[in-house]
This record gives structure tokens, sequence and C-alpha cells, in this order.
């Protein structure tokens, strides 16, 4: 008896710890935009700002979810070592294209202004991006995948209404259809972004 309430006891506190660690997908757009900010306002070189914001991106942002969804219908007619190599340039390809486009901004102000849960799986976090003397404020909304409460993960930014990943969607639909699906000309269009 006394070894099943340990038992439970332990199991109590083990939910209790999970129930504490999880992490609201608001908590999450700030702790990701105050460290993104911190790194962006250093007098670190640009190739470190660009390692540290690759970092965060790797740990906060489902690449690999977004490189299957941009890919779209084409996923299954790839063979198997067509896909690793599709998901390794995707990676490279996301990871250069999100820190060249923030490492120009020497210290972002994103403010959370909302959060709205859509099912289980997904919330969207509403932000403004403050205007600057250069740019102009904008609405950003982050879709969060919560199916793991423990562990949410960005899936996709929209800006002004835009989705970024489904407009990577159909530009990446737009190379394979002119080139009649064949997955090499999106390849080559990877590497090319890559190499710049």
């Amino acid at each position: 008896m006394f070894k099943i309430q340990i038992y439970l006891v332990s199991i109590i506190i083990t939910m209790f710890s999970i129930v504490v660690d999880a992490k609201e997908p608001s908590e999450l757009i700030n702790e990701i935009v105050n460290e993104a900010s911190t790194i962006l306002s250093s007098s670190d070189p640009v190739e470190s700002k660009i390692i540290k914001l690759n970092n965060i991106a790797e740990i906060n942002v489902d690449i690999e979810g977004i490189g299957m969804y941009t890919l779209g219908s084409y996923r299954k007619t790839l063979s198997d070592k067509q896909m690793l190599k599709y998901q390794k340039l995707f990676k490279s390809y996301f990871l250069k294209s999100f820190s060249s486009r923030l490492v120009d901004y020497s210290d972002p102000k994103i403010n959370v202004i909302s959060e709205k849960k859509i099912n289980n799986k997904y919330t969207i976090v509403n932000t403004k991006l403050e205007a600057t003397s250069k740019n102009p404020e904008l609405n950003i909304d982050w879709r969060i995948y919560t199916k793991n409460p423990e562990r949410p993960v960005i899936r996709d930014l929209i800006v002004e209404g835009l989705s970024l990943a489904r407009t990577q969607k159909e530009e990446f639909k737009s190379i394979l259809q002119n080139n009649d699906g064949d997955i090499n000309y999106l390849f080559k269009s990877l590497e090319e972004f890559i190499i710049k």
C-alpha cells in the first residue's frame, strides 16, 4: 500500500512538473523575440549574429514540417534519397532566408497583442512589429503547432495577411510545374540561393 502511495505521489509530481514546464504559445513568441532583439542589438559581427539567429530557428521552428508543407503533393513522388536531399537543402535554404531577413534589423520591437487557440494542434499568436523611421508597422501572426504542449513550435508566419509558408509552397509548385515536375530543378534553385 505504501509503495502504491509513493507511486501515485510521484505520478502527480511528474504531471505537475509537465504542466509547469509547458510553454504557452505567446510566452514562446515573447522569449524568441527578446532573444533575437538582444542578438540584433549587440555589437557582434554579422556572421556571429547569423549563427545565433539560426540556433533560435532550429530550436523553435518546425523546419522539417514547413519543408514538407511547401513541397506539397510532390513529396509523394520522391525517392528516399531525393527526400533526404530535399530536407537537407530546404533546411539550409530556410535558415539562410530567415537570418538574412532579420540581420538587417538593429533592434526590432515586436509586441504580443493576443492569442487564439484554433484547435488542439494550433494556436495563432498576434503581434505587431513597431514602426521605425525606415519601416511601417506590421501585423505578424505566428502559427504555433501545439500538439506537444511541452514543446510548441512555429509552423508559419503570416505577415499582413500573407502566409510565408503558403507563398513558398506556390513558388516551389511553380518551379516544378514549369519543369515537368522534375525535382532536380527545385534542388538547383535551392542550391543557387544557398551559395549566393
